[in-house]
């Protein structure tokens, strides 16, 4: 037994024998040979295997490689998979077909038993019992009901990516609310052949024991001749018990590779949340899916690619990466967002590619979020980001169209005559007007907000800009409501920088009025030293809900609400004055 960091040789494991990885990354440039079936290689806490043979895979022998991932721990909702192993029944065929069976019950550091496999609807905790009803695959397909049922069978090829509903129950292997898998098979090495086809989508993922840099992926230059260079990823509300299609709350975010090779991309996160008639939030969790760091795609994770030609695109050895799953790294398998690290460069990242990655910057592209909330049903997120080689128009890998093929009711951005583009990645311009759209199939009411500002500080103030009525509304403190009739609007409304009417009332008032968020005293205070005769102070949430409404306010010069009975969050505060005026605030409240 031995644990080792690098080995540049090809690797032979003999009979009775095992490796050990604990925390480190193994190298073999080579191929490896697991002899037999009591030869076996044990990667542990957060240890990945890479290789860098550039040929399709030439992995051996009937020994298994173990490693853990975790998915959710709830028998009602989906992950979408990708093996970095197959089957052990050839000595010499590799990147072999996988099967739910080879997801081992973790008993010890390197034992395991076999799953239990059921028709029943939930998967068990303890002992594992997965589920066959929910393992499907999707290949080259723009239909739901051309998903492929797989159940317990071994035909998921390496490269092709899966569905599996969690578990109920709690057991050893639930790390907080998280199903622990032993993944053991052959592991999956070289080149791995993925098919696509024009306008079609094929359900794929990271297919190796290792992370990848996904940018690499989706930027190939013989890739992107194939398929769009957009990665979709399936969000769900873990609120939702129902395994009912008409009571699925999820969706897809979308990734691109906006911002170079070695840089973090942009996330566009699934629209799934809905509200009732009254604006009341029914699922729990913010005004859209979560928001995911997408660049370096860990073990196990599964994402739909689109295609754009007939062919076969390809994963290869050289984009991967040792990346240990963290937010920081820009890696997650379904994990919620927590604050980056403060250095603006990579630390040293060793992969296959030989990339020195501490030349490039760690940090996002300088983006806006825009929220529009449709009918209070729920809330579509679309992504401005800036980058100097992009262009105004549609960019091949920078520019994303939405992942729902025909909703209803939308807000997009217009960039062509056809699609509805989600992300937009443009040089900066403070002159800059960015056509807004908005689709309606009946009548529907409209609320836009900036949700959030990633590393924007390019300009103070961001306008929705109505060309029809030349007014100018502040997104970025405040929302914008419309309710249109059905039709698509895709000339009327523009996203600006400047207000060309800088004597607007909004821009008097707020040099009038002091509106600001004490967290110490819990309050919400608005200083009004001119004495201005107020009409109404209401708080909203970002989705346009309203929270709190004071009218009659008069002419203090101070007030003060209290603010403890609302939840941590930002919040929207409206002033209105008696001669109409109005003045929109966005505040953080932390209790």
């Amino acid at each position: 037994m031995f644990s080792q960091s690098e080995l540049f040789a090809q690797m032979y494991v003999s009979p009775n024998s095992y490796v050990f990885v604990n925390n480190e990354q193994l190298f073999i440039k080579g191929d490896l040979e697991l002899n037999t079936a009591t030869s076996n290689l044990y990667l542990r806490n957060d240890a990945q295997l890479l290789q860098g043979t550039t040929d399709p895979g030439a992995n051996r022998g009937v020994g298994t490689l173990s490693v853990y991932q975790e998915g959710t721990a709830d028998g009602f909702d989906y992950n979408y998979w990708c093996s970095p192993v197959g089957n052990v029944l050839s000595s010499t065929a590799v990147n072999n077909p996988f099967g739910v069976s080879q997801l081992k019950d973790v008993t010890g550091l390197i034992t395991s038993v076999d799953p239990l496999l059921t028709n029943n609807l939930n998967g068990v905790a303890s002992p594992l019992t997965i589920s066959r009803r929910w393992i499907y695959k999707y290949i080259t397909s723009n239909q739901y009901g051309n998903w492929i049922y797989v159940a317990g069978g071994n035909t998921i090829n390496a490269g092709e990516g899966f569905t599996m509903k969690g578990t109920d129950g709690t057991s050893a292997n639930n790390p907080g609310a998280n199903q622990r898998y032993d993944f053991r098979g052959k592991p999956n090495d070289g080149t791995i052949g993925i098919t696509v086809a024009p306008g079609m989508r094929t359900l794929t993922g990271n297919p190796y024991p290792s992370a990848i840099n996904l940018n690499l992926f989706l930027w190939d230059s013989a890739n992107l001749a194939l398929m769009k260079g957009e990665a979709y990823f399936w969000e769900h509300n873990d609120a939702v018990n129902s395994h009912y299609l008409v009571d699925y709350q999820g969706g897809y975010g979308t990734y691109i590779a906006n911002n170079g090779l070695y840089s973090p991309g942009t996330y566009n996160a699934a629209t799934w949340n809905t509200y009732d008639g009254n604006g009341t939030l029914i699922s729990v969790g913010g005004a859209t899916g979560g928001a995911y760091k997408r660049m370096f795609t860990p073990i196990g994770q599964g994402f739909k690619i689109e295609g754009k030609a007939d062919g076969t695109v390809q994963m290869k050895n050289s984009y991967r990466v040792f990346v240990k799953e963290d937010v920081t790294n820009n890696s997650q398998f379904e994990r919620n967002v927590k604050e980056e690290n403060g250095s603006s460069k990579w630390g040293e990242i060793q992969n296959v590619a030989n990339v020195d990655y501490t030349q490039y910057s760690n940090k996002e592209l300088p983006q806006i979020k825009i929220h529009t909330v449709l009918n209070n049903q729920y809330s579509r997120e679309v992504s401005l980001a800036f980058n100097n080689q992009a262009t105004d128009g549609y960019d091949l890998g920078m520019d994303a169209r939405g992942p729902e093929y025909n909703l209803p009711n939308d807000a997009y951005f217009p960039l062509d005559e056809t699609n509805q583009y989600v992300i937009s990645t443009l040089p900066f311009d403070v002159y800059k007007k960015i056509p807004f759209a908005f689709k309606a199939g009946s009548q529907t009411t409209f609320k836009v907000t900036v949700g959030n500002l990633i590393n924007f500080t390019e300009a103070d103030n961001i306008y929705l800009h109505d060309k029809t009525t030349d007014l100018y509304y502040d997104i970025k403190n405040n929302f914008f409501e419309i309710t249109l009739p059905a039709g698509i609007v895709k000339d009327r409304f523009e996203i600006t920088f400047r207000n060309a009417n800088l004597s607007t009332g909004e821009n008097a008032l707020a040099g009038s009025l002091t509106v600001y968020q004490n967290n110490n005293t819990k309050s919400l205070n608005i200083a009004n030293p001119q004495m201005i005769d107020l009409k109404s102070c209401a708080i909203y949430d970002v989705a346009g809900k309203s929270i709190f409404t004071k009218n009659k306010l008069g002419t203090n010069e101070e007030y003060e609400f209290p603010t403890s009975n609302l939840s941590d969050g930002v919040y929207i505060v409206r002033v209105n004055t008696n001669d109409n005026r109005e003045m929109g605030i966005k505040v953080i409240v932390k209790n």
